[in-house]
């Protein structure tokens, strides 16, 4: 499991391409070093592609899509089947890569790792998702039925926060539709990536079926506009989604875009306390607050708001470390300009007015004083035109307001452009009822800080969070891989009654 890197006795080993089933050194001229956020050690180098690599790709995968459309869906489906076996196989080597190419914590790197096998595991189910409808005698004779068949090439383009669940979501539901697909990682933190491409080789997937590629917004562009690609995914950035999403589109494809967060969690006096401020404080600050869908916003109703001093203890106990050493809660943020950014914002925060109740900038982790740390830091006193409010920050920062009803949080919590996911916090069945109701956001959880779906239903965020009507996983994601055909039958025999021309629309 080493065959995307080319090992020298003299340099730094490179990141390889994929292409038609093989791994190739690229030509580009154009490297940039893949660094271990916690060390600053570089782990190995990654390049951007050049246009004739990516013609390359797609070419390969136009190609294999010919004899890929047609290969039987219990073949597609045991290759799903050997490939989560493989990928349970070997998770933990897998994890400590990530691990030390992201900075996760292991135990949130294997989980990282578990919920991309989950939507693989699905696609091992494609026989029954990928079925078409069937009305016997729709008229005299006539039956209707339709057909659900692959688009072509596809391509997805992934994000460094979660290197192995995001291509995960991806590819194995693409090529398990009968589609090919062209897979560009993050050029941040592409090992752990490639490390799932060549389980995928191994468990059969044939040359050409997955391709991968390597760069920046000059590969990304080729994607979005190569005509030969029929479909993108992504997962990102807003600013990076939203232009991917409007040049693909504009040049014919299919697009889905899941894009930036600003997740709010409601909390009623009448929550569970315990459970409430753990599970604040796990979504708040977990993974470095490196998720889309961590929770970055408590909304404390009435009462609740006697709870902050209980969120700053629970918060200041946590553990910040390299990701891969013993009781880690916190690892370090995945680069130093990502690292610049959160304290540049925690100081807009301090200069617009808001509490600093806990200032997470200072740490210093012995024997890795060089990592790109930023320790659990909590504001109160937040008000919706603060920056630290207004923009996702994408780190360990967690700003609380308050309000005194469950409408006025309701209320504030429409009022923000994002719409990825948001909790309640409440023992009253009614008040979760009206919350989920009236809120206007794609994934809502009840006592639950991180409300994403099992992959037997759909990624759903809404609003600013997301372009395109369809989810990446789930059954949504069988829908967006594959176009129906409808087909209207009718058949005689030899002693059928002649009925006569019919110059009419109707049938009969």
């Amino acid at each position: 499991m080493n065959a995307s890197l080319n090992h020298t006795t003299t340099s730094i080993a490179r990141v390889k391409l994929l292409i038609n089933g093989e791994w190739t050194d690229s030509q580009s001229s154009e490297w940039q070093d893949i660094v271990n956020p916690a060390t600053q050690e570089i782990l190995a180098q990654v390049p951007f592609a050049t246009a004739s690599e990516v013609d390359a790709a797609v070419a390969a995968a136009h190609v294999a899509y010919r004899t890929w459309r047609e290969t039987p869906i219990g073949v597609r489906m045991r290759i799903m089947l050997k490939l989560q076996a493989l990928i349970r196989e070997h998770s933990k080597r897998i994890a400590a890569v990530l691990s030390a190419e992201q900075g996760k914590t292991l135990a949130d790197a294997e989980g990282d790792i578990f919920r991309g096998l989950e939507v693989v595991e699905h696609a091992c189910s494609i026989g029954t998702l990928q079925m078409g409808e069937f009305a016997e005698n729709v008229a005299s004779g006539v039956d209707t039925y339709t057909l659900r068949q692959p688009i072509g090439v596809c391509a997805g383009i992934t994000p460094f926060n979660f290197p192995a669940m995001i291509p995960l979501w991806m590819f194995p539901m693409a090529i398990a539709c009968g589609n090919t697909f062209v897979l560009k990682p993050s050029e941040q933190d592409p090992l752990s990536t490639l490390l799932l491409v060549e389980l995928a080789i191994e468990a059969g997937v044939p040359p050409g079926v997955l391709n991968v590629v390597h760069g920046g917004k000059e590969v990304v562009d080729a994607i979005c506009t190569h005509k030969d690609i029929k479909a993108v995914s992504f997962v990102g950035s807003t600013a990076v989604g939203t232009h991917v999403y409007d040049l693909a589109g504009r040049h014919g494809k299919r697009v889905q875009a899941m894009m930036g967060a600003k997740n709010h969690a409601v909390v009623l006096p009448d929550a569970n306390r315990e459970q409430t401020l753990n599970a604040l404080v796990g979504a708040g600050f977990g993974a470095a607050g490196q998720r889309c869908m961590a929770t970055s916003v408590v909304v404390l109703v009435g009462a609740s708001k006697q709870w902050l001093p209980d969120l700053k203890a629970r918060a200041q106990k946590l553990k910040v470390n390299a990701g891969q050493e013993p009781g880690t809660d916190i690892g370090p943020v995945i680069s130093r300009r990502a690292k610049q950014r959160i304290l540049d914002l925690i100081e807009s925060g301090v200069r617009e007015g808001a509490t600093l109740e806990l200032d997470g900038r200072e740490v210093s982790v012995p024997g890795y004083e060089g990592g790109n740390f930023v320790g659990p830091t909590l504001f109160s006193g937040v008000t919706t035109d603060m920056q630290i409010y207004t923009q996702e920050i994408f780190g360990p920062v967690l700003v609380v307001l308050e309000v005194d009803t469950l409408d006025e949080a309701i209320a504030l919590v429409n009022a923000n452009p994002f719409g990825n996911g948001t909790g309640l916090f409440t023992q009253s069945g009614a008040a979760a009822r009206k919350f989920q109701s009236e809120i206007d956001v794609g994934q809502v959880g009840i006592n639950i800080p991180i409300p994403v779906p099992v992959p037997f239903f759909s990624f759903t965020g809404s609003r600013g969070s997301k372009l395109g009507d369809l989810g990446p996983y789930g059954k949504q994601v069988v829908q967006f891989y594959t176009q129906t055909k409808t087909v209207t039958s009718r058949w005689f025999d030899d002693d059928s009654v002649n009925d006569g021309v019919n110059t009419t629309i109707n049938l009969r």
